[in-house]
Formats: structure tokens, sequence, C-alpha cells
């Protein structure tokens, strides 16, 4: 170990637990500070003995920021939320929080900071969750300048919200809503990302801004007939147009704050996302860059953990296609 800590908030999360991994085979010392440390246990097992501490933080709570900045030589910011629900607010969570764990780490001397966004963040976004992503990146980017900024599209793996979520969709309903069929996304693997955060902790990368996609690009329409397809369960695609579905969605998202145990499907501000790509710009700076070169693809990983939602989960075999099988 290099003695070095760095900070990483949210880092018990889906993708901080790859995060802190990734740091702990760098040779960072890393301090995974979230609301309930005490939840998170299994994270410390991502690196040696006393290699990865647990401290409690929240990032509207500037004392309990400063507090896990303590003696850190370098800042990873992940907090992100979807939905929103109670307290943990796009606004709250995503803007007030960045700024607060920037300026801090201004005021500590920190300049070594990443900050996970994501494609689509934008300022005039009809979004509040891409419309808050810009603003921390903002806010962000005029604390320390030298920041380094990711900007991933869909993250899958184990435990996603993206992948699962329809797949426990499609296991309730005949029918599957298609809202932005063509719009195209270009997911990417939970673990590359973790090892593109870690490595804009290097030198070389201050200042930039950085797009994370996958190998492969998608429509939604796609997407919903291969999760459909893997999982073997056969749903019609009814496609709904944007200007019908937003309002639905906004509806069940404000009726599933009644109920802190229901989780809405979708919501009207993620269908608001859908009206644009969610891929790699030309000319952006990409995972490559940051030296990342092999890519895990969407067809290699999701099968691994969406066998779940199969009729007859681990004993169903993968479905296979008539036309396309070869027989000995």
């Amino acid at each position: 170990m290099t003695g070095k800590i760095v900070t990483v908030f949210g880092g018990s999360g889906f993708l901080g637990r790859h995060v802190v991994r990734a740091l702990c085979k760098q040779g960072w010392r890393v301090r995974a500070a979230s609301r309930r440390p005490h939840l998170s246990g299994d994270v410390k097992l991502a690196g040696d003995v006393g290699q990865v501490q647990l401290v409690q933080a929240n990032v509207r709570n500037r004392l309990s920021i400063k507090r896990a900045l303590e003696n850190a030589e370098a800042v990873v910011n992940l907090v992100g939320v979807m939905p929103e629900r109670g307290a943990q607010t796009f606004q709250g969570t995503q803007a007030l929080g960045a700024a607060n764990i920037a300026q801090l780490a201004a005021e500590a001397g920190i300049k070594n900071v990443v900050l996970v966004s994501a494609i689509g963040a934008n300022a005039k976004s009809k979004s509040n969750y891409a419309r808050t992503k810009a603003e921390a990146e903002a806010s962000t980017r005029e604390a320390v300048p030298s920041a380094v900024i990711l900007r991933p599209s869909i993250i899958f793996g184990p435990e996603d919200g993206f992948f699962t979520r329809f797949a426990l969709m499609a296991r309730f309903t005949p029918i599957m809503p298609l809202i932005g069929g063509a719009t195209k996304f270009q997911p990417i693997y939970v673990a590359d990302v973790a090892a593109a955060v870690a490595n804009a902790l290097k030198p070389g990368h201050a200042g930039k801004t950085f797009e994370l996609g996958g190998p492969r690009t998608y429509t939604m329409k796609e997407l919903l007939q291969y999760i459909t397809h893997e999982i073997d369960r056969p749903r019609m695609l009814l496609p709904v147009p944007i200007p019908v579905a937003a309002p639905i969605g906004y509806i069940v998202g404000a009726l599933s704050t009644l109920n802190p145990f229901f989780g809405p499907p979708i919501t009207g501000d993620q269908i608001q996302l859908f009206k644009t790509d969610n891929v790699v710009a030309p000319g952006a700076n990409t995972i490559a860059d940051l030296g990342v070169t092999s890519l895990e693809s969407v067809e290699a990983i999701v099968p691994t953990y969406l066998w779940r939602h199969r009729p007859h989960g681990q004993f169903q075999p993968p479905h296979i296609d008539e036309a396309s099988r070869v027989d000995a």
C-alpha cells in the first residue's frame, strides 16, 4: 500500500463497491463514506486487512464530509439517486452534495478529485436528474478546476437498476411499454467503469471530461427484446409516445413516495431521459483514453445474473433459437 488515502463518497453502493475494489488493487488506502456504514461491512473485504475504512458521512452535512476528508489526498464522488426517495432528492443529493464535497475538498487542499456524472447531463434538460448532474459538474469544476469528470452511459452488472428492473417487470406483465424505442444506449459494465475511476486519479487527466460507453450500441427496443428473450418470457412491446408516458410516470412516481417500500418501475423524470441518445459523443475523451480497452459486453455478463428471472430460474438453460441451433 502507498499509504495514500482516497475518500470515496458512495463507496457502499452498486458502483462504489467495485470502485473500492479497483482502488485497493492500485494500492490506495480507501475510506468508504456512506450514510449507513453499519450496513456496509462487506465493503471491507475488497482489500487487505486494514486497507478499507468505513466512515459515516451525509453529503448534505458539511461537518460529516469534512471529517471524512481528513488526511485524504484524493476524493471520488459517486453519489447519485434514481429515483428520488424521501430526503434523497436530486437537488439535495446530486447538486448540493457535489458542491459540498468539492468545496470542502478545495478547502482541505485536495486537487485530485473525480466526479462520476452521466452522459446526458444538461443544465437545460427537462429531467431533474440530468439537470442536477450538470449542476454537480459545474460546482465541482468551479471549486476544483483540476477535477476529472466521468460520464458513463447505462451501467450494468449484478443488482443494476436497468436490466434487472425491466426483467422484473416482464415477470408480472404480458405487455411491456416501449418508450423511446429508437433511443440509443451504450451500456457499460460496472467493473469497467470502476477501473476508469481508479485510473482517473493517475497523473495526466486533471481537468478533463470523459464519456464512458460499452463496446456496442443498442436501441431501447433491442434492449427490451434482449431482456425478455434472455429470461425466456416473450412479451408484447407496446409503443407508448413520450408525451403520453411522461405524465403517467410522474403520477406513478408521486404515488410511490407515499409508500417507502414501493419502487416505481419507471418515473416521469426517467422518461424525459429517453428523448435523447445516451451514447458517447463523437470526439469525446473515452474510456480508452483512461487505459481501459478490454470491455465486457452485455451478452457476456447480463445472463450471469438475469437467470433468476427465468420461469425455472437456474435450472432452466438459456433460450436457444431453433433457427440458430447447430445439431451435431
